[in-house]
């Protein structure tokens, strides 16, 4: 298991192993997402959005329009109230 101390200034420095575990580098950003009382996750950030493309494609999924977006989050808004 890899540890870590936290310095004065609450800064921390990363082990190597988790470092390649996340493919981060100097300079790379990392988020903290919390998953439970005093739990969090270690994400790295320093994905380019060019990587989202074709993430939801699905073959045989038909588009879909930016009314019909906006219809799906008007319709999914007025049942949550």
């Amino acid at each position: 298991m890899a540890a870590a101390t936290i310095t004065s200034k609450g800064q921390v420095t990363l082990p190597v192993q988790v470092r390649a575990a996340l493919g981060v580098d100097a300079g790379d950003r990392i988020e903290f997402v919390e998953v439970g009382k005093g739990k969090f996750n270690i994400v790295a950030a320093t994905r380019s959005v060019k990587e989202l493309d074709g993430l939801l494609y699905r073959k045989g999924r038909k588009p879909i329009s930016i009314e019909e977006m906006n219809a799906a989050i008007a319709k999914g808004a007025s049942r949550s109230r």
